[in-house]
């Protein structure tokens, strides 16, 4: 199965709108409310948010997805999903994929919350994250990743992620998880344990010197990076305490970025009563 979706974002007054909007089962994207808790933009209501749910199983084996978002100058974004990715192998056996390309422009911002993938045994996905940054835009990206279902050998999971920032390489990392053939359950890899994330946050006003690193619970742990940016990297037994660990790490980041006091607040309505997420083209 073939499927293909975008997503644009743009500035529109005081606020920001979906500007636009195509998707096909099983990709299915919707403008949504508030999830939950949300780092830097805590629930404002002068912000665009968009989900990606399921509209069918997978992908399968052999299943080739491909999403682009832009975010345009001076808007923020908050892209979630429904529910976690079940990653399964295809009738005929074969590759899945999904591919994301993201072009974040200046003084714009994403905060992207995806749910866990999760490598049901026999899969074998291929998963590629492509960021462009302007040098003044905000990113805070999350990658959760399950090994296999409960009782379960994981199938083959590749993440790679690539994140450029004004021209210049920010950061990249390649991930190659699952299979027999693969030592994952190493002391260098997951230690055994079967869940495994991190939270990418870039940041311009860090130009100059980014918050101190620092370890987490054991399991987990902040770090700079050699830019504006910091990394919090977790391993953990299941998905709550993988989930756990990254927002305990954003929440180190302190203000803006930190969610403790954001989970209670509600977004107030915009002064004329409308909407700031709704859309201008969909087809």
């Amino acid at each position: 199965m073939f499927a293909r979706a975008a997503l644009g974002v743009q500035r529109h007054g005081a606020g920001s709108r979906v500007s636009v909007l195509r998707s096909h089962a099983p990709m299915v994207l919707r403008p949504t409310n508030p999830k939950g808790a949300e780092p830097l933009v805590r629930r404002a209501a002068d912000v665009a948010r968009v989900s990606l749910a399921a509209g069918a199983a997978g992908p399968l084996g052999g299943d080739d997805y491909h999403l682009e978002v832009h975010v345009g100058a001076g808007s923020v974004l908050v892209l979630n999903e429904v529910s976690a990715t079940l990653l399964l192998p295809g009738p005929s056996g074969g590759r899945s994929r999904m591919r994301v390309i993201v072009r974040v422009d200046d003084d714009a911002t994403l905060i992207w919350l995806p749910e866990p993938l999760i490598a049901a045994s026999g899969c074998d996905h291929l998963h590629e994250i492509d960021v462009t940054l302007g040098e003044r835009a905000r990113l805070l990206l999350r990658e959760e990743v399950r090994l296999g279902r409960l009782h379960e050998q994981p199938g083959r999971i590749s993440q790679r992620l690539s994140v450029r920032r004004g021209g210049e390489p920010l950061y990249v990392q390649r991930l190659d998880l699952g299979g027999e053939e693969t030592p994952w359950r190493g002391p260098v890899i997951t230690g055994g344990r079967r869940c495994i994330g991190n939270v990418l946050v870039v940041d311009p006003a860090w130009t100059q010197g980014t918050p101190p690193g620092r370890m987490l619970d054991g399991t987990g742990a902040l770090a700079p990076l050699a830019g504006p940016a910091m990394l919090v990297t977790a391993v953990a037994e299941d998905t709550r305490g993988l989930r756990r660990t990254l927002d305990a790490g954003i929440d180190a980041l302190g203000d803006p970025w930190s969610t403790a006091s954001s989970g209670d607040r509600h977004p107030a309505s915009p002064p004329d009563g409308s909407s700031t997420t709704g859309m201008e083209r969909s087809t």
